[in-house]
């Protein structure tokens, strides 16, 4: 069947994490659970999603994170789901094994300095790792969309980051553009709709924190002082 008519992402529901920071410190990263809040929020970003679905079924590929896995099972997609994918390459940027807050905070804040595309973290990933590893994933999209009984409908259950580092790789940003972007809130859907020829355009584009083009370079960005 060739490219889906529509590839969904969603950010996955509130995160234990994302109540309380200090969680990172005794908890490893992937096995960090949804709060209470973070199941409502996907079980209403699921109702919402059927709706768009109106009956279609749709292939999922979920990072192997506990959120993402939780966001998911409360979306609760049912029969609309052909299959559903583990897919690591999805998962959120490595920060640490565990986090010690005070490190952390003190590289976020060298990351504000220097970028958030290429500072990496002592014991993680840079921005632009995780972009090869979506690089790399969309390859294999590609590979599976040639498949005649593919779904018109793919679902790509992520993180924040990955989903914007995903729409950069996709509609070839640039990192001066990436920069300016916040990340989507929790459970809040992003689609990709394909066009009558053939191209995607976005359906909500994500805020940004400082104004700036899709095709501005670096030579656009404030000038450092040395």
């Amino acid at each position: 069947m060739g490219a889906p008519e529509r590839i969904f992402m969603i950010r996955h529901g509130q995160s234990a994490a994302n109540a309380d920071t200090t969680i990172y410190n005794r908890v490893p990263d992937y096995r960090i659970p949804l709060t209470e809040r973070g199941v409502e929020e996907a079980r209403l970003a699921g109702e919402k999603l059927r709706r768009r679905l109106d009956g279609e079924q749709v292939c999922v590929y979920v990072s192997p994170y506990l959120r993402a896995y939780q966001t998911l099972e409360a979306m609760n997609l049912g029969s609309l789901v052909e299959r559903v994918i583990e897919e690591p390459r999805l998962r959120e940027q490595d920060w640490a094994n565990f986090q010690i807050a005070g490190e952390i905070e003190d590289q976020k804040e060298l990351r504000n300095l220097y970028g958030h595309f290429f500072y990496r973290f002592r014991e993680g990933e840079s921005g632009s790792d995780v972009y090869d590893r979506v690089s790399s994933f969309m390859e294999t999209l590609y590979r599976h969309w040639q498949k005649p009984s593919y779904v018109p409908n793919t679902l790509l259950v992520t993180h924040g980051l990955t989903m914007r580092l995903f729409c950069m790789r996709w509609f070839h940003w640039t990192v001066e553009y990436f920069e300016s972007l916040n990340n989507p809130e929790n459970a809040e859907l992003r689609t990709l709709i394909k066009n009558d020829d053939d191209q995607y355009s976005l359906d909500i584009p994500f805020s940004q924190w400082v104004p700036r083009e899709v095709d501005d370079s670096v030579l656009h960005a404030p000038r450092m002082r040395f």
